[in-house]
């Protein structure tokens, strides 16, 4: 009798529908090859990437350092795009203000302050409103009320009534406006982590951590934390660009960073007056540079959202 051949054994569906062993993909693969799929997104994903590099590499970039006030020459204030310098060193692409400032330069380093104070806000206030959400969804009763409560009162205020009132008490600054930021967003990640960690933790595996009395701190983060990162990713994607936003907002009306080390919003406030008198410039290079980093994080943020969204796959 001829014997039959081993026949490779069936895989079994893993947690995310592929298969369990050598051919597995993890559910970081599944979430890369969706992004994928959308023009659009990977085309503001690219953007996105430039301007981060354009900001990182500031430096490198800009023929003059904008905060450093030896490097500006009075004589040079004013010059259209495309003008040279009076010293003949280099060609100013994009003008230059009434300091004499490189408009390509400040742009750039003004990426600096906005980036930097939109992703630091946006970090440290998913840290505090994800950990707050967590635990009043895990424990409940009188503790979530009182947390959640807070929230709503967050919430029930205008964003940039509460950051103002925050820096006209603190003053200006880059940590003042991180501080402000921080307080102004972590209600709303304590509130979308504390929805999602409502439907987790009814779930088998966290009623089984309990029975085998597994620390709260270990439920909280190892079991619940995980299982409500992608809500928590989108939010903080759409979040930093609206600290940015924000804080070119605060910039703009003058209780944002400082003169000596001004960022987008500042460079539009500075050219605000001159709009229509010709030199249009001033405000209009550093509103486009703006708009784009601003429009290509939404597009970003939206297309994670159809990602982890279960009901926008097909």
């Amino acid at each position: 009798m001829t014997p039959v051949p081993d026949q490779p054994p069936t895989p079994t569906a893993g947690p995310i529908g592929g298969p369990i062993g050598g051919a597995t993909r993890g559910p970081w693969v599944r979430v890369a090859r969706d992004f994928a799929r959308s023009p659009l997104a990977m085309t503001a994903l690219v953007v996105l990437a430039l301007v981060v590099l354009a900001a990182v590499f500031a430096p490198l970039l800009t023929p003059q350092n904008p905060y450093d006030l030896m490097q500006l020459d009075i004589m040079d204030g004013m010059l259209e795009p495309g003008s040279p310098s009076a010293a003949g060193g280099y060609t100013y692409l994009l003008g230059t203000d009434d300091q004499g400032r490189d408009l390509f330069s400040a742009i750039l380093y003004g990426l600096r302050i906005s980036l930097s104070v939109g992703v630091v806000s946006a970090l440290v206030a998913a840290l505090v409103g994800a950990s707050l959400g967590l635990f009043a969804a895990y424990v409940g009763g009188r503790t979530e009320t009182a947390i959640m409560r807070i929230v709503d009162l967050q919430l029930s205020f205008p964003s940039i009534l509460v950051a103002l009132m925050i820096l006209a008490f603190l003053g200006k600054g880059v940590q003042n406006v991180v501080l402000a930021l921080i307080i102004v967003e972590w209600a709303s990640y304590a509130r979308t982590a504390r929805g999602t960690a409502l439907v987790e933790s009814r779930r088998e595996y966290i009623q089984a951590a309990d029975c085998l009395g597994v620390p709260m701190r270990r439920i909280i983060f190892r079991h619940l934390l995980p299982n409500c990162l992608p809500p928590l990713i989108v939010m903080g994607t759409i979040q930093v660009g609206r600290a940015i936003s924000l804080e070119a907002t605060l910039s703009f009306l003058g209780l944002g960073v400082p003169v000596t080390e001004p960022s987008l919003g500042l460079l539009i406030s500075n050219g605000y007056q001159y709009l229509l008198s010709g030199q249009y410039w001033l405000s209009f290079y550093p509103g486009i540079a703006l708009l784009v980093t601003i429009v290509a994080i939404n597009l970003v943020g939206d297309q994670f959202r159809d990602v982890f969204n279960p009901k926008g796959r097909g």
